[in-house]
């Protein structure tokens, strides 16, 4: 639902005035084979690629990607987190990145490539072709969470504990049913994520042996 408020936020990277676009979700999810080409790879440098975003702002940045034991993928960084503002209550409205399209990209996929040469759309992308997914950013001002599921919001924006640096926490579990890509390769994977000048990129790979 469009909130009068938020129209006179200026939209830049995603549009404040529109909280979920589900026909934006539903429109990903009728077609991953051209959403997420190379499958979780894709994903993982979708997310990425916001943290290089940050870096390229402040001058440099870092940021940790680890393969979980259960198939899902965090990517964290130390950057100021996600623009997170106030309504006309008082409440925390973050920057609607997950559920809404990237305006830079999503219609413009000849715009920018990812290190694996296929378009750059943007995180909804990664969103919602996720089973779950769990957004967390830790800013000046306050931090808080919230979980998705196929792209749409099944929590509020909760409150969590400012104790550390800032940045952003984005941590997912693929859907099962993503195209196919190639085997996730490590060290291919860890230098694509540092191709970008102002990042620099760790991978924690927690997999069992035999997935590795």
């Amino acid at each position: 639902m469009n909130k009068p408020w938020r129209t006179e936020w200026p939209s830049t990277t995603h549009d404040w005035a529109t909280e979920v676009d589900t026909a934006h979700v539903q429109r990903i999810r009728r077609d991953p084979a051209t959403m997420a080409p190379g499958g979780l790879q894709h994903l993982i440098l979708e997310v990425v690629a916001y943290a290089a975003d940050e870096a390229e702002a402040i001058g440099s940045g870092r940021c940790l990607i680890v393969l979980h034991p259960d198939g899902s993928v965090s990517v964290s960084d130390k950057g100021r987190g996600t623009d997170t503002r106030t309504d006309d209550r008082g409440r925390p409205i973050r920057k609607p990145i997950m559920s809404s399209k990237d305006l830079r990209f999503f219609d413009h996929p000849e715009t920018q490539t990812l290190p694996d040469r296929h378009p750059r759309r943007g995180i909804s992308v990664v969103a919602a072709l996720s089973q779950w997914l769990v957004h967390t950013n830790r800013r000046r001002t306050g931090a808080w969470t919230q979980r998705y599921e196929h792209g749409i919001p099944v929590s509020d924006l909760l409150p969590v504990s400012t104790t550390g640096p800032t940045g952003t926490t984005v941590h997912f579990l693929p859907d099962p049913n993503l195209p196919p890509g190639n085997a996730l390769n490590t060290p291919d994977l860890l230098a694509m994520a540092n191709s970008w000048s102002h990042l620099s990129a760790e991978i924690d790979d927690a997999r069992p042996p035999r997935q590795q």
